[in-house]
């Protein structure tokens, strides 16, 4: 029966996983922890192929516990419940150790029926999940477990793994694997630190290679070919889309061009045009903004000449708003004005308008007093002193003047006429 190389090359010590250095290092935590064989519940988070599972494994192993292992995709708290049958048998005398795959697809009835099962101490969990615990997994079982972060791994560690798995193909296969150079390197790279891809690539390259004289020979056309964007890891609805919507605007914020341009080269490869041109817009009204205002007209007919255009031309334009934002002054000044202004309104400091601004329709009611409204175009400059802001709220200020040469040169402007 055939079985992946990445399953049959599964580590079975600590010592042989790759990455997490972090926490299963010498001095690492979770090391520590399997070391002293109390195992309490724990949540492993982080992208797939990074050893969660393998760790779980070894776990059991060492507890000389039944490992139970459900995925939350297509388990029911029936078979949580079915798990729980067998303890104090035959089948787990020793209690059970319940890995539970995906536990951000349970939803909060499932999690509080899985919560009854694991406070007794005699079912362990361990569940993993490739996003955030902290807004998917109910507050009650975060409260009884650990949380370890598992990491990409960095591709020297991955290399060591691809390296264990062409000596394996060798002696399965009984040939020699010649591998042109740069090939192994470069598959450690374009997995983009997910074990599991790399080894599957290193499998799927060796099938797909020719023999020759009983060696094997792995060209780096072909593993380019095999490995094409593998090392994309992107979920619109994931953790990582919004990491990187964050990292594209902070980019462009941090007047970092070359950042700015990455982080927008992952969405563009990944299709997702429409959230680049939402993030790039935004990007121009907050943190440009009054330093360069101009910058918001341009942005829009970049934005609009792409979602014509669509990809891959849609690169052009946006790489070019990327760039002018990346390299613009920037302001922040008409954010806060408004966030300060919101702020007031959702308090209720808010006032009376005074009468001078009311609407001159009123005077027609029957009301003798007289409005009091001061045309300002009738006055030099086109402004005359007069208060705009309810009594309440006379002196809020909401709007400071960046420090940037637009904004000052206005501050001047003002400051020359109203002094």
């Amino acid at each position: 029966m055939y079985q992946p190389l990445a399953d049959a090359l599964r580590p079975q010590e600590l010592d042989d996983v790759c990455g997490q250095e972090h926490i299963l290092g010498e001095n690492g935590l979770l090391r520590r922890i399997i070391e002293s064989g109390n195992i309490p519940n724990m949540i492993f988070y982080g992208p797939s192929g990074t050893g969660k599972t393998t760790v779980a494994n070894i776990i059991a192993k060492r507890t000389h516990r039944k490992l139970c292992k459900l995925n939350a995709t297509t388990a029911s708290s029936g078979d949580i419940k079915e798990i729980y049958a067998q303890l104090d048998t035959f089948l787990a005398p020793n209690g059970v150790l319940l890995y539970l795959d995906e536990i951000q697809y349970f939803n909060k009835k499932q999690q509080q029926t899985l919560l009854e099962y694991i406070e007794n101490g005699k079912i362990t969990l361990i569940a993993s999940t490739t996003e955030n615990p902290y807004f998917y997994v109910y507050n009650a079982i975060l409260s009884r477990s650990t949380v370890f972060e598992f990491k990409p791994v960095p591709p020297e560690e991955s290399l060591r793994a691809i390296e264990r798995a062409v000596k394996a193909l060798e002696t399965q296969n009984g040939v020699t694997v010649h591998a042109e150079d740069g090939v192994l390197a470069y598959i450690a790279q374009a997995c983009g630190g997910d074990i599991r891809k790399a080894m599957n690539a290193v499998e799927l390259l060796f099938s797909a290679s020719a023999r020759k004289d009983g060696a094997v020979t792995l060209t780096l056309a072909d593993a380019r070919q095999i490995t094409q964007r593998s090392a994309m890891r992107y979920d619109r609805s994931g953790d990582e889309h919004y990491d990187d919507l964050s990292a594209l605007m902070k980019s462009i914020r941090g007047s970092d061009p070359d950042a700015a341009i990455h982080y927008l080269a992952r969405f563009l490869e990944a299709g997702d045009l429409p959230s680049a041109c939402r993030r790039i817009l935004c990007s121009a009204c907050e943190d440009i903004g009054l330093a360069y205002p101009q910058a918001i007209a341009i942005v829009k007919a970049c934005v609009d000449s792409a979602l014509q255009l669509g990809l891959p031309e849609a690169r052009l334009p946006l790489a070019d708003a990327v760039i002018l934002l990346a390299t613009a002054p920037k302001s922040n000044s008409g954010c806060v004005a408004i966030d300060r202004a919101i702020h007031d309104v959702k308090t209720g400091k808010t006032g009376n308008i005074p009468r001078q601004l009311q609407n001159v329709h009123a005077d027609g009611t029957g009301f003798a007093r007289e409005q009091g409204y001061l045309y300002p175009h009738n006055y030099p400059h086109a402004w005359v002193r007069q208060q705009y802001l309810p009594d309440e709220i006379r002196d809020r200020r909401y709007y400071e003047y960046g420090d940037n040469k637009t904004e000052q040169a206005a501050k001047r402007y003002w400051d020359e006429i109203k002094k």
